[in-house]
This record gives C-alpha cells, structure tokens and sequence, in this order.
C-alpha cells in the first residue's frame, strides 16, 4: 500500500497563538467563566501549566550527529527497504542506506551505536485511541474487563469489596466491563448495582466505551430524574415497567452520571496525559491520537488540556486530534479552530463524526436484525444528519473520520461522502476514514476504492469478540464480514490497526499477531474468516506508514527515511522471521522519539 504526498499545512495557526506559554495557558484557564471550569474538569490545568510539572526538552541537540549500524533496519518505506545503518543528526533522520554511505554522510565525528543484531522499525502509531478523555478515565477507573474477570458475579464482588473500603458518599468507578464476554445478565441495572452499594455512587464503563451502567445513587447525585429525556442519539434506558434501569447508552446520556464525580470535575488533565503517554513508550508508540477532542469537557476546552501537556516538555509522544462533532460545529469555528493547527508535537487533523455504536453492545446498526433479536441497533446520527455535517466540515478543508460498525451504519458513512464528492471535493484527496469499519460487504469496499476512502480496523474485535459476535451477535455467516483486512488490501483500499484505547490496549505488535493470525481469545484454535489474514509486512504498515499517512503525517513519522523526524523503535527480534503466533512476544527494548529515547527495557 502506498501514498501520494500530502501538502500538509504545518502553520501554527490558532493553537500555535493560543499557546504560546505555559503562563499564558494557566491564564486562560483561570479567565474561564467559574461555571464552564466546573464543567470542563480543567481545574488540574493551570497548576501543571504553570510549572509544577518540570520541563524536558525532547529535542535533541542539532549538533550531535549518531549512526545506527549492525543491525537490521526495516524502513517502511515504499518498497519496505531494508538498510544497513541510519545516522541522526539532532531530531531528523540525516541518513538511511549502506553502512558506508551512512558513516560518510554522518562526518567522522559522529557517535556510532551498535545495534548488535537487533531490529530497529520507525515508531509505532496509533491512528485511533482517546488519550485526552482516557488519560483521564485511566487514571480513575479500576479494571474490570475480562483479562481480570470472567463473570459479573466476580465483577459485583469485587465491586462490594471496594465499597467496604471506601467512605459513604465517595464513587466507586470502573471500566471495560463486557457482557458479551463476561457471564452474566446481559446489562447492569439497579438490581445488580443498588447491592453492590446503596451509600456510594456507582459507575461502571463498558469495554466498548459505548455504554455505561450505575446505581440509584449515581443517579440521584446527577439529579438523573424519571422524566429524563433522552439525548438526541442517545438512551436512558428503561425497563419493562418503563422506569430508568440504570443503563445507558451513548457518552450524551452517561456522561451526565459520570461528569458530577468530583474526582472527575478535580482531575488533573494535563498530568494525567502526560503519565500515560510516558508509559506507552514500552510498546513502541511515538505517535498517538485523540479520535473525540472534546469529549472529556464536551467543549474545545479539550484543546488546553492536550496543548498544555505538549507545551510542558514532557510529553513523549505526538498526538493528532479530530475535533468531536456532540461538541458542535458553531462551537469548534467559534473557538477558531483549523484542521493542521498545532506543530510536530501536537496538532488538529481532523473532524469525527458517528454513525452508530457497538456491534458487541448491540448498538451498531445493522441492515439485519441481531441474532435472536428484533433489534437492528442504533443510529447516532441520521444519514441526513451526516451528510449535513460532512459536507460542512470537508467544505471548510477538515478530514472526515467516521464511525461505522454495523454495515447499515457503513451505508449510511458511504452515502455521506458520496453526498461530499458530490460538492466537487475530493474526499480521496482529504482523506476520509471509516473508523472500526467492522462489517463490510463486498459492494460497499468498491465503494470505498471509487471514493478514495480508507479503513482504520480495531483489530481487537477479531481476537477478543470473534467469537461473541459468531455466537451472541451476528452468527456463523455474518460474523465473516468482521474487519475485512485482506478484502481491503486486494481492492487497493488502505487500511490502518487501531486498538481505541480504552477498548483494547495500544499494543500494536500484538495487533500485528491479531491481523495475522486472527485467532480468537476465547477459542484459541478458531480462526476467524482465516482468507482476511495479512502480511506480516502489510500488517506492519498498517501500525507504522499507513497509520501515519491517515493521520495527515506521514511526511514526518511512520518510516524512517532522510528527512523526515528521529522517531523509532528497537526490538529483539523480527517480527517478519518469527513464528506468528509469537509476534506479541517480541521484546522493545528502546524507543526513541525526536531524537531522544523515552524508554529503555
């Protein structure tokens, strides 16, 4: 898979001005209205701006010039070139050939690292993860998915354990909850959570991050009545009897619970960033993304919190944000905000809009109805809706990524950017995704290739949910449609490997094994749809240079090549000559992002 060249606009543009200091951040903060500082939850802000986290400097002096030889060094370019050596020289790479070219161009000067058989790769990127609001949830939430808990039960126990430890009144938070995975009842109510605790305020994330649950006390606290109205998009669901049950589904109707926790509201955005993008630096990562900017403060204050870690020198990988549409088209223009504002470190690319929820949370929308069900799912926007807002948004120069899960969902994606070709843009040329891209028939990947739009795959849904979504979701023929990788690739549509963080971790050589083998977690020995398998090459490109071509960089990171920024990774092994079922095995032992290492095994 390869690229044209992307004329990127790397102005500073709005945040460039905005924040041009920290001290200028933390008054920005502080001239907030008191209302909107409640809300937005940038109350940590200003002190981590301000200083009270110590600056680092990640650029490396442009003086020193090192090579890197004795190893093996796969570039991602192209043609997926191989060289001997590659000298940097500051924060850029100077160099990348035979080792005899490399030490002439480096100068006898140069400082010379021997990589002694190692495996050298550009950085790994992640094209779709939400690290702002997740930072923050991160930081918050105890663990309950299914890698700690097989059932509900030992979730509720746990969850019961917690309580008896913990002042009346506090919450008890957590995430990654997954009926479709873990036994149980379909859904937590208020039966299940008004046992756990009657005298803290409950509230626990599903692994989709689509769906939320929580206990009477949660909802009193929020002042969730009876009378709610649902959000457009959006449910408080209710029961047989028709009264609230404490489900609910879409972040429009949880993020009403979950926002009046003061633990919440107190956060500390920017320190929570920047601790987490410093632990990814041991699975490679160099370039990350937020695919929901302005999620954690439902406004563009969202912008502060990712330009203020940026701007504190800690920061040790690049993030790359699309502005969240449940924010609003008039409040993103009114804050004057441009796709390509920012820098090298941290910078706006785009806009995501959402056409439904979560196949696994039966909130995708299908053109069939779910196995054993009447239900078809969820649409978050109408097609009109998202024609309206795609064609306002490419108009204006923004690239399009979209969520679509369920294959009605995908329809309604294509109609949209077909609704935006027909305005004369070129939406090939603006780069339009459709994130997850789960259930794909053939017909609708040829209307990807006409149109120019890639796929950016949580791989995750195939080993983790493969065998959910045969059995509880889709059935045994449906669930063949499940992240089409290799159906794409043929057709000369691009493709990414995302792990949307929360959801999944960022581990993107385990997403390599995931698009490579596609075994499944519940059933080891099951391969699902085994003609989708890649390459371990393609799935490589798929974490590296096509990661980075969607995220509108790839004129600076996802290969290593003369030019382009200092950012890669050192492995024990390749990935291309062991087995595949090991590839998740493979040790990092350094990553080095704009010249400098950030973590050493």
């Amino acid at each position: 898979m390869t690229r044209a060249s992307y004329e990127c606009c790397c102005c500073n543009g709005a945040l460039g001005a905005l924040f041009a200091s920290n001290d200028e951040l933390a008054k920005l903060v502080a001239s907030e209205p008191p209302s909107l500082r409640r809300r937005t939850l940038l109350s940590g802000v200003a002190a981590a701006a301000a200083g009270a986290l110590p600056a680092l400097s990640l650029a490396q002096d442009a003086a020193v010039t090192t090579v890197f030889t004795g190893g093996t060094i796969l570039t991602v370019d192209r043609r997926f070139s191989q060289a001997e050596a590659i000298a940097l020289r500051g924060n850029q790479i100077l160099a990348v050939g035979t080792d005899a070219a490399v030490r002439a161009a480096a100068g006898t000067s140069a400082k010379v690292v021997e990589l002694a058989g190692r495996v050298m790769l550009p950085g790994f990127v992640e094209p779709h993860s939400h690290v702002v609001a997740g930072s923050v949830v991160d930081s918050l939430m105890d663990y309950v998915g299914m890698a700690r808990f097989s059932s509900a039960g030992q979730v509720l126990d746990h969850l019961k354990t917690r309580a008896k430890t913990t002042a009346p009144g506090e919450w008890i938070l957590a995430r990654n909850f997954d009926p479709s995975l873990q036994r149980g009842p379909p859904a937590l109510t208020f039966a299940e959570l008004d046992a756990v605790s009657t005298e803290h305020p409950v509230f626990v994330l599903n692994a989709s991050g689509h769906l939320a649950y929580a206990n009477r006390k949660a909802f009193e606290v929020a002042g969730i009545a009876e009378d709610v109205k649902d959000p457009p998009g959006a449910e408080f669901v209710r029961g047989a009897d028709g009264k609230l049950n404490g489900t609910m589904k879409n972040n429009l109707a949880f993020s009403q619970v979950l926002l009046k926790n003061p633990a919440v509201k107190n956060a500390d955005p920017v320190k929570a960033l920047i601790g987490l993008l410093g632990r990814w630096g041991r699975f490679g990562l160099t370039t990350v993304s937020e695919l929901a900017l302005g999620s954690l403060s439902q406004s563009p204050a969202d912008l502060k919190v990712m330009m203020g870690a940026a701007q504190s020198g800690r920061l040790q990988a690049r993030i790359r944000a699309y502005a969240f549409y449940t924010v609003g088209l008039e409040a993103w223009d009114k804050a004057g905000v441009k796709p390509g504002d920012g820098n090298a470190l941290a910078r706006v690319v785009g806009y995501k809009l959402v056409a439904d929820g979560s196949n696994q949370g039966f909130t995708g929308l299908q053109r069939e109805p779910y196995l054993n069900s009447d239900s078809r799912g969820i649409a978050y926007m109408s097609v009109e809706e998202l024609k309206t807002q795609a064609i306002d948004r490419a108009a204006k120069g923004w690239q399009l990524a979209i969520h679509g899960n369920g294959d009605a969902a995908i329809d309604n994606v294509l109609a949209a950017l077909q609704a935006v070709s027909d305005t004369g843009v070129d939406v090939g040329r603006q780069r339009a995704r459709i994130e997850h891209c789960s259930i794909l028939h053939d017909e609708q990947i040829a209307k990807m290739k006409k149109l120019g739009v890639s796929a950016s795959f949580l791989i995750g849904h195939v080993h983790y949910w493969g065998v959910a979504m045969r059995d509880k979701v889709f059935g045994g023929k449906k669930v063949q449609l499940l992240v089409r990788a290799r159906s794409v690739e043929k057709a000369g549509v691009g493709f990414s490997l995302h792990s949307d963080f929360m959801v999944t971790d960022p581990n993107p050589l385990q997403m390599i094994q995931m698009a490579v083998t596609r075994r499944t977690w519940q059933e080891p020995h099951f391969v699902l749809a085994p003609g989708e398998r890649v390459s371990v090459e393609s799935a490589i490109r798929g974490v590296t240079s096509e990661a980075a071509w969607q995220l509108r960089s790839e004129h600076e990171v996802g290969s290593l090549e003369a030019g382009k920024l200092a950012d890669f990774v050192i492995l024990d092994k390749d990935p291309r000559r062991v087995d595949p079922e090991r590839i998740k095995d493979i040790a990092v032992l350094e990553t080095w992002m704009d010249g400098r290492q950030v973590f050493k095994a």
